[in-house]
């Protein structure tokens, strides 16, 4: 229970819904015990109106009689009725008021853990897969919510109604009392310990649902690559074999289940013969009313389900527990990168790396060494370099997604950290190399930065970024619905709109991290020309793998094995017959060949 503690705050937050609905559930279960004293009286009533019917036999008051017992039972079934009715109605407050509680502190939890999430650093996401995440956000988290609201009122409910039947029982007479809970432990032992073969059952199918589910997503989602490879009959044959073995998982709770029912009942039942039987003798003993006996059986009737619910509340808290503790692993992690709190400012956009040496975190792999470099407003500095030499990296740290392992970085001559994030990350564009699109429409993908859509400005980005026309040919737009990651567009498609949603908010920085590789050379000029208008005085870094996207850049850094090897302009870089040189000629020798 050390792990569901974390819960305590939510109970305190929402206790003039759970102290109601505790007391909701007292008063509930005593109308619950009272009908069947009602009942009790009903009975010897009938017993003893019999006899005395029988008594005046020809006699005129037989008829009187006869009117004065059938009002009497009328009378007491009306007020069992209502009774019931009482009962109803607490019952019915009780959940509104437990039930709602336990809805509210989902909500409450959703969110807490989803803006942790957002809290939590690159490093984090890096480590831990998105289905995990998901899980622990929706499906732990309702897990929990069942002990908050059915656990919680299931248990209290069954430990008074246990208490209020066990009381009721013994002052009408100890030994038919003990004769008739006898099975009830066997009951509640055989329930819990069945219960936990079912969940475990349970969660082996859930696993096998995701497994086929999983499954069937990466196949449909690479149908394509399964066509072009005639691969159909293999993938067939494995999703029979997940689905056979999803089929085993389940005929195995089945037979438990369908076992565990008759079990059930045949305690029950046991229950009820032993009561009959005792209270038969305690009743030839003088002992006890026929009353009595029927009295008996109502309450062991209204102790079957808090006997079952036992076991079953004893599960939820058990699987609350586990969920509630994979929760609390990552609510107990800090973000590695924290907001000062200081006011958001305008930045100039004057960038400074001073002996920058980074090793990533995860896997203790060193991405740069000693990187120092400056980049003014209004300059565009670009860094080439061959595949992990570290350029990737200089985006990460200048986003102030890690924190440099060594020197610093200084944005207008501030150190980034002393920075509010928000404010300062608000002012940077930011292009990746791996292009996310939303499954919305295009003008809210270009517009994702801004609060208001404003389409003028949206149609004026996705001119900037040359992909205006593109849009305008599609049947509806930029009101074109983009499928999930994009995949209605093409690769060039998809890297010009994540451009027009970088630029729409006339950013202080931006960084395209080579976000132009799937561009033709004359819509890249095109974008280039355009950033050069709407980026004036403002910085542009831009990294690539093509030397023309960088040629015409004031500074180019050539990266390798995580240090700058080379840094200048193009026509010095030349002439150094350097790495960069020899990447010029190379690629230049490559469009020849093309050609």
């Amino acid at each position: 229970m050390k792990d569901l503690a974390y819960l305590n705050k939510f109970f305190v937050k929402y206790k003039w819904r759970l102290i109601p609905g505790i007391l909701f559930v007292i008063i509930s279960n005593i109308f619950s015990v009272l009908p069947a004293q009602v009942i009790r009286v009903a009975f010897d009533l009938v017993t003893e109106n019999i006899g005395v019917y029988q008594l005046f036999s020809g006699f005129n008051r037989q008829a009187m009689i006869y009117e004065i017992f059938g009002s009497s039972l009328l009378l007491f079934g009306i007020l069992v009725l209502v009774l019931s009715l009482i009962r109803g109605l607490f019952l019915f407050f009780m959940r509104q008021t437990i039930i709602l509680m336990s809805r509210h502190i989902e909500y409450d939890l959703k969110n807490e853990i989803y803006n942790h999430y957002q809290a939590l650093s690159l490093a984090f996401y890096r480590r831990h897969n998105t289905g995990d995440l998901m899980n622990r956000v929706t499906e732990d988290v309702s897990r929990v919510r069942m002990y908050l609201g059915p656990g919680i009122m299931y248990a209290i409910n069954t430990i008074v109604l246990f208490l209020l039947v066990i009381y009721a029982m013994l002052t009408v007479n100890v030994r038919l009392a003990i004769f008739s809970i006898l099975p009830m432990p066997v009951l509640a032992f055989i329930i819990y310990y069945v219960n936990n073969i079912i969940n475990f059952r349970s969660e082996k199918i859930q696993e096998r649902l995701s497994s086929l589910s999983s499954f069937v997503q990466e196949n449909f989602s690479g149908i394509r690559i399964m066509k072009s490879y005639v691969r159909e009959g293999s993938v067939r044959e494995k999703f029979a074999l997940e689905s056979d073995d999803y089929k085993i998982h389940s005929m195995a709770l089945v037979k438990v289940q369908a076992a565990f029912y008759p079990i059930m009942l045949l305690l029950v039942g046991l229950s009820n013969v032993i009561t009959i039987f005792i209270g038969g003798i305690e009743v030839m003993k003088g002992t006890i009313t026929p009353g009595n006996i029927a009295e008996f059986l109502v309450y062991l009737n209204q102790l079957t389900f808090p006997v079952m619910a036992l076991g079953w509340v004893t599960s939820l808290i058990q699987r609350a527990a586990a969920s509630q503790k994979r929760i609390n692993e990552f609510l107990d992690q800090k973000p590695e990168i924290i907001s000062p709190d200081v006011p958001k400012r305008t930045i100039n956009g004057l960038i400074e790396f001073k002996d920058v040496s980074f090793i990533y975190p995860d896997t203790g792999i060193q991405a740069l060494k000693n990187i120092t470099f400056t980049a003014h407003p209004g300059e565009m500095v670009a860094i080439i370099g061959r595949t992990g030499s570290g350029k990737s990296t200089i985006a990460n740290l200048l986003l102030r997604m890690y924190d440099s392992t060594a020197g610093e970085i200084l944005i207008d001559k501030d150190p980034v950290n002393t920075l509010n994030l928000e404010g300062y990350r608000a002012q940077i564009g930011f292009v990746p190399q791996e292009v996310f699109l939303f499954s919305d429409t295009i003008a809210n993908n270009i517009a994702f930065s801004a609060d208001v859509l404003n389409m003028p400005v949206v149609e004026q980005a996705a001119k900037d970024a040359a992909v205006y026309n593109n849009i305008i040919e599609l049947e509806k737009g930029f009101e074109t619905l983009i499928g999930e990651r994009g995949v209605t567009l093409s690769g060039g498609q998809k890297q010009r709109v994540s451009i027009a949603r970088a630029i729409v908010k006339h950013p202080q920085i931006l960084v395209f991290d080579d976000c132009l590789s799937a561009v033709d050379t004359r819509t890249e000029e095109e974008i280039l020309q355009n950033l050069g208008n709407i980026m004036q005085g403002k910085t542009n870094i831009i990294i690539a793998h093509r030397i023309s996207t960088i040629k015409n850049a004031d500074k180019i850094l050539v990266m390798d094995n995580g240090e700058i090897m080379e840094q200048g302009n193009h026509e010095y870089l030349m002439k150094q017959k350097g790495i960069y040189f020899e990447l010029y000629e190379k690629q230049l020798l490559e469009e020849q060949e093309v050609s």
